[in-house]
């Protein structure tokens, strides 16, 4: 009989010791109900903390428990990845670590599957605490993501999802190292559906997306999935142009006719709004050519420390 498990859930982690006992208990409990085997395979994104050594008694407890420790901090999508590379069942179902995804929604993500789906997404709905500033960035960040993007990606969508073998397989294939999951989940097609869950509060502990994290987050959705920022950079480019050309030639006119009036305001403001245009449209380009920088490296995407349970592989 094949001791590989028909699910795996994968768990990204960073400092979220306080949470881990009682995530491995809720879904322990669930898992029991859904009757089918399974493992849950712990990514620790790095922490500081003893997240690790929670996961170590996890699995002294439970075999069923596997764990695998960065050498460093490589990020929250990095952690997803390498779960999802470490998995072995035939649907993978991954959650974030500190609770606020509900283990009780997998029988209703697998009744999902059930009815055809390859990919089971969810769609997050904010509980009534949560904050409006969060909201509003939340909102018009989507609406400028789909705005811009080639793919569309729904909007308060999560890395709470399930995924048969084969739709994993064909994530883990794409070579980029700069991943924004959901939106390469959305890129692939497969049959896929949402779920909408009721967004718990955490357990314990405290968010580890600061401002400039959800900024760069969001920043990567943009670049990983549209070219429309160049070419905004071009069009507004060639605009400015169009204009200080036809200033240019009303100035040299107004030189000749003797109607010239010195001042140094309409100078400054049109060298600032050239400057601006041109150091924003560098910035835009930038973002770009860094980005194929990091992809032409081709540096592996992290390295194991340490890990517990079956071995499968130690870096990627």
């Amino acid at each position: 009989m094949s001791n590989t498990p028909q699910i795996s859930v994968v768990v990204p982690v960073y400092n979220e010791m306080a949470n881990l006992e009682v995530l491995y208990d809720a879904l322990s409990a669930t898992m029991q109900g859904v009757g089918r085997s399974y493992e849950v395979v712990f990514v620790d994104d790095g922490s500081s903390d003893s997240s690790f050594e929670v996961i170590k008694r996890l699995h002294d407890k439970d075999k069923r428990v596997r764990g695998y420790s960065f050498s460093r901090n490589f990020g929250h999508q990095t952690a997803l990845f390498a779960g999802l590379s470490q998995s072995r069942g035939d649907l993978i179902i991954s959650m974030d670590g500190d609770m606020q995804h509900p283990p009780e929604m997998i029988p209703e993500l697998i009744a999902k599957y059930e009815e055809g789906y390859d990919i089971v997404n969810t769609k997050r709905i904010d509980a009534a605490s949560t904050g409006w500033f969060k909201r509003l960035t939340s909102h018009w960040y989507y609406k400028m993501l789909n705005a811009l993007s080639d793919v569309p990606i729904e909007p308060a969508a999560a890395d709470f999802r399930l995924m048969n073998r084969k739709a994993v397989d064909a994530l883990n294939s794409l070579p980029e190292a700069h991943r924004f999951t959901r939106g390469l989940v959305g890129w692939m097609g497969f049959r896929q559906a949402i779920v909408p869950y009721q967004a718990a509060a955490r357990h314990a502990g405290s968010s580890k997306y600061t401002f400039f994290k959800m900024l760069r987050f969001g920043l990567d959705g943009i670049v990983s999935f549209s070219v429309k920022p160049l070419r905004i950079a071009f069009y507004t480019g060639f605009m400015v142009s169009i204009g200080a050309l036809l200033y240019a030639v009303y100035a040299v006119v107004q030189h000749f006719t003797g109607s010239t009036v010195e001042g140094w305001t309409s100078i400054l403001v049109s060298v600032l709004f050239i400057g601006g245009v041109t150091l924003l449209s560098l910035g835009v380009i930038g973002e770009y050519i860094a980005r194929i920088f990091n992809e032409v490296r081709r540096r592996p995407m992290y390295f194991f420390k340490d890990q517990v349970g079956e071995e499968k592989s130690t870096e990627q």
